[in-house]
């Protein structure tokens, strides 16, 4: 499977897994602390990364990362701890039909943030896209 295939097959995957983690999480925080809830998860993914790592035997990477590349990493992983936190509170005050759509609208960050950072383009086809996808949050959340 050629490279461009496979992007497209992981983030179709991510966006299901990503709508299940969204109902799976609506459930599970109905009766315990969201940050209980997060922890809770959070050793579930550490068990399921490390025993991939384990399984593709590429753990000795781990001891050839470079400082740059570890500080991005834990900021990332501060980041993602962050959001998870904050995404559980939100479903357990909110509905999961309109806490989604407001967490998904972070793409409108990352394509302004991809661009000053990463120095991708903005092209006029990626402003119309994302601007739809705001005012398809708007919509939803009034």
């Amino acid at each position: 499977m050629d490279r461009i295939q496979a992007w497209w097959i992981f983030a179709i995957l991510s966006a299901f897994f990503a709508a299940l983690t969204t109902i799976f999480a609506k459930v599970g925080v109905e009766d315990v602390s969201s940050n209980l809830a997060t922890a809770i998860r959070t050793v579930v993914i550490l068990a399921i990364a490390w025993g991939l790592v384990y399984a593709e035997g590429t753990f000795q990477g781990l001891f050839e990362l470079n400082q740059k590349t570890l500080l991005f990493l834990v900021l990332s992983g501060m980041a993602t701890g962050l959001s998870w936190l904050c995404y559980f509170r939100a479903l357990q005050l909110g509905p999961a039909s309109l806490v989604a759509p407001i967490d998904k609208s972070s793409l409108v960050l990352i394509v302004l943030l991809s661009a000053m950072f990463l120095g991708e383009p903005l092209t006029l086809k990626m402003i119309m896209g994302t601007g739809l996808i705001l005012l398809g949050t708007l919509v939803l959340i009034r």
